[in-house]
Formats: C-alpha cells, sequence, structure tokens
C-alpha cells in the first residue's frame, strides 16, 4: 500500500457522499482523479485487500432487521449445509470459522419476525440449529492509517 491507497481508505472509511459523481470528490481530497480512484479500488479488491467495497445499509433503520447466526456442522455435512443456508436471499457473508460453531452467517430481512422464519426454515432443511445472536450494542471499528 502507498500513501494514496491509505489516503483513500481512511476517507472512504468514513463514507461516500451521494453526488453526480463521487469519485471525483474523493479524489479532490487526494490530489488525484476519478479514474485513478476508481483504479485504485479495483487493484485493492483484485489483490485482496479489500474483500468487499459497497454499501452498509441498516436494515432496522427502515423496519427491517438482522443478525449474526452460527452453526455446528460436522465436516461431512458442512458443503450441503452451506448451500441450503446459502440459497435464502436474506443470507450475508457466510463462512466458515475454526471453532465449534463453525458455520457463521448474516440474515438481513425486511421485517424482525422473517428473522425466526428464516431461521427455522434452514432448521427444517439441513437439521442442523441454528444460533441466533442478534445485536445488543453497535459498533463501528475503523482503521485509519497513517499515511
Amino acid at each position: 500500500m502507498d500513501i494514496l491507497d491509505k489516503q483513500l481508505l481512511n476517507i472512504l472509511q468514513k463514507g461516500l457522499a451521494v453526488c453526480e459523481e463521487p469519485f471525483k470528490q474523493v479524489a479532490q481530497q487526494v490530489n488525484s482523479d476519478a479514474t485513478t480512484v476508481i483504479t485504485r479500488l479495483q487493484q485493492m479488491l483484485d489483490s485482496g485487500l479489500l474483500t468487499r467495497f459497497g454499501p452498509m445499509f441498516d436494515a432496522a433503520c427502515w423496519g427491517g432487521d438482522f443478525t449474526l447466526a452460527a452453526m455446528e456442522i460436522p465436516e461431512q455435512d458442512f458443503e450441503k449445509v452451506n448451500q441450503i443456508v446459502n440459497s435464502f436471499d436474506q443470507i450475508a457473508h457466510n463462512y466458515q470459522r475454526a471453532h465449534r460453531l463453525n458455520m457463521w452467517f448474516v440474515i438481513g430481512t425486511e421485517t424482525a419476525q422473517e428473522i425466526f422464519d428464516v431461521i427455522s426454515q434452514i432448521e427444517q432443511r439441513s437439521g442442523y440449529k441454528v444460533y441466533n445472536m442478534p445485536k445488543e450494542q453497535e459498533f463501528f471499528v475503523g482503521l485509519y492509517l497513517p499515511a
């Protein structure tokens, strides 16, 4: 990472303006141009330095809800259950962990009740318990790099 990459990460963690040319606005802050900003972001994504670049919506502000969920899945059934879980449109961030609870995913829904409906359907289709871990308190941890 060079200074420009660090500057971009620092700026973009605070948000991207909703305007006609948001990348141009970012570019002006780092004495660059929009094409360079977009190219650098794509390079960081391609290299794996960034795993995702996109909006984060607070579903609860729109009347929806989200929760973190986990499952304990034997290795021989992991891929089958993974496919079941991922078949739901409400699932995001499904990943495997080296832990007794080895499958973790986020459920985002249009209503709070829908969380429980999705969990119930996953349990019925997979035959395994879903551990629901709703947010008790929200934290935002930013990583700001000296540039």
